[in-house]
This record gives C-alpha cells, sequence and structure tokens, in this order.
C-alpha cells in the first residue's frame, strides 16, 4: 500500500536559533508586506503564536510589551469579546489568543475580566457545547478555547462544566479519538482540542489512553513526521497536536522521538529562519511556534519549558497557579 509522506535528504540542518528569533521579531513588522495584509483578519493569534515562540527561544524575553497591549486593546469590543484586528468581529478565537498575550507579558489583570467571562459564557449552549461567535457555529475548537480563555483568567467556574465535558465526551469515536462534533471524524488537532478540554476539567478519566496512544502514535510516518489523519502528508504543526497530547496522556515514549525532532529539523529555513509545514516549504509563524513547542516537549537546547494543554511558557503557568490534569506513563 502506497503511504503518503515526504522523503528528506541525508544533510542535517544545524538548529540556527540566532535566525529564529530575527525571523519572529521581524515578521510583519513593515504593514505594506504582504504577509501582513493577508494576515491581518488572524493577527490576534498570530501574535500569540510569535510571542509564545519567541518567549521560548529568547529568555522568556518579549520586546515592546506596551505596545503589544496597546494592540489588544484596541481589539476590544464592548460585548467583552475580541477581534483579531481593529474594526473586524469578535471571536471566541481571537479572544482566548487575547488572554493568552495579556498573560504571557503578565498584564491579564488589566483586562476587563468579568466582561470577557460574560462573553464566553453566553456562547455556551443548553447541550454545553461552544459557538465561535453569534453566528453559532459549533466546534469543540470552541469548546477549548472557552476552558483554557476562563482557566486562565481563574474563571472556569462560571460555565456549567459539567455539560461542557458531557459535550465533549460525545465527540469520542470508537477509534478513541474525537472529531469536531458528535460524529465528526478524529483528527488530530481536534483530539488535542478535546484532551486539553477534559485536561483543565480534570476528567482524562473519560479518555480512552491506550487506544487514543495507538491512534496518535500510528500518525507517525517514515519520515519521522506526524500527520493528522490516515494517509495525509506529515505537518510541522501536527508535532504538537499529536505529540503534545501524547503527553498529556503520559504516552509520549509510544513514537519515535529523535525521528520526530528529524523531521522537525528538517523543516527549518536556515536562510532566513522560522518553520514550514515541511521540509522545503515557506517559514510562518504558525509553524514556527509549533515546531519550536514540540522541540521544547523534548527539552530540545536551550528551549523553555512548555505546557502541554495550554501550548503556554510552564513559568506563566505556573505562576497562574494553574495545574492542568495529565497522566502517568502506563
Amino acid at each position: 500500500m502506497l503511504q503518503k509522506d515526504v522523503k528528506l535528504d541525508n544533510t542535517t540542518k544545524s538548529w540556527v536559533l540566532k535566525k529564529h528569533i530575527d525571523f519572529l521579531q521581524s515578521f510583519g513588522k513593515e504593514r505594506h508586506q504582504y504577509e501582513s495584509s493577508m494576515m491581518e483578519f488572524l493577527r490576534m493569534s498570530g501574535m500569540y503564536w510569535g510571542l509564545t515562540a519567541l518567549y521560548l527561544i529568547n529568555d522568556g524575553k518579549i520586546p515592546k510589551e506596551d505596545e503589544i497591549f496597546e494592540y489588544v486593546k484596541s481589539c476590544e469590543h464592548s460585548c467583552g469579546g475580541y477581534s483579531p484586528a481593529p474594526g473586524h468581529d469578535p471571536h471566541l478565537l481571537y479572544t482566548l489568543s487575547a488572554v493568552q498575550i495579556a498573560c504571557l507579558i503578565n498584564r491579564e489583570s488589566e483586562l476587563p475580566i468579568e466582561k470577557i467571562v460574560s462573553y464566553v459564557s453566553k456562547l455556551q449552549q443548553d447541550d454545553g457545547s461552544f459557538t465561535g461567535d453569534k453566528w453559532g457555529e459549533v466546534d469543540t475548537r470552541y469548546s477549548f478555547c472557552a476552558l483554557a480563555c476562563l482557566s486562565l483568567l481563574g474563571k472556569l467556574n462560571e460555565i456549567n462544566l459539567v455539560k461542557a465535558v458531557e459535550f465533549v465526551k460525545c465527540c469520542q469515536n470508537f477509534d478513541g479519538g474525537f472529531g469536531s462534533r458528535p460524529g465528526a471524524e478524529s483528527h488530530g488537532g481536534l483530539i488535542y482540542c478535546c484532551v486539553g478540554s477534559l485536561s483543565i476539567a480534570g476528567r482524562l478519566d473519560l479518555v480512552d489512553a491506550d487506544t487514543l496512544g495507538w491512534w496518535l502514535a500510528e500518525r507517525q510516518l517514515p519520515s519521522g513526521g506526524l500527520n493528522g489523519r490516515p494517509e495525509k502528508l506529515p505537518d510541522v504543526c501536527y508535532s504538537w497536536w499529536v505529540f503534545s497530547t501524547l503527553n498529556i496522556l503520559g504516552r509520549d515514549h509510544w513514537i519515535d522521538k529523535e525521528e520526530l525532532k528529524t523531521f522537525i529539523l528538517a523543516s527549518q529555513d536556515n536562510e532566513g529562519g522560522g518553520f514550514s509545514d515541511r521540509p522545503g516549504d515557506e517559514p510562518d509563524p504558525f509553524h514556527t511556534l509549533f515546531g519550536l513547542a514540540a522541540l521544547s516537549l523534548m527539552s530540545y537546547d536551550k528551549i523553555l519549558p512548555i505546557d502541554p494543554t495550554f501550548c503556554m511558557p510552564k513559568a506563566v503557568i505556573n505562576r497562574l497557579g494553574l495545574k492542568p490534569q495529565t497522566l502517568s506513563r502506563p
């Protein structure tokens, strides 16, 4: 049977830390840049990706914190939600990113916390699910966004957590995985969102860790990379979605970490810095964060430790007093 994969050359790419720092600090800096304009609809999340990645490899240092927080405030809406950029509609995805950024720079206490809590809690539906915004799309990504957002603010008790957990449980499939809603196909990214939600809620007892761990381990291809579903190409972002979930479940030793590390490093841009989805493609902040985050879980070089549930530096999660649930190795 043919298997979709990429072929790595035999050249081992060197670790270009300084170039990654330069890439992250310069990306989208010029507003006339094509990338900057094209990223406006997700700029808040783009800032979270870039700033978190920079924190991990720049010894926890983030420049221009006041300017960053002013941008966050410029995207605040009267309903309590945040948009990706001024003039756009608020959405739960960007509200979480705004809260994550504020936590990164230790400014979360300056947020309109009660308004944010009200915005998030009103998006919960009767079955425990969450919509992303007022237009009503339901997805388990939004369950994670809601639980993560409120947990970071110390307000997890402001929603119906029991119903939220029940909805996530309803999205579990026979293969141990989770989809976007009940009956939907298991997918690596959505599995992370569901397992992450249960980790925050302290309900990992609902996960069939061995069955799901097997499904996740099967995502590793001969190249060492991980895909999100069977018969898909490997992608650096799944180095996070899949590998972090294995870490939460205590099954991170079920894949070949050295092979995964080789794939991630092969996806670096050795000239300009940053990581791409797979070797030879253009780098971007999204894949740069998730490549670095996966390397952090493997204690690579001097990358600071990251929390596998929140995808935020462990130092930040510890400062907030959060202890997401993880399972021990079997």
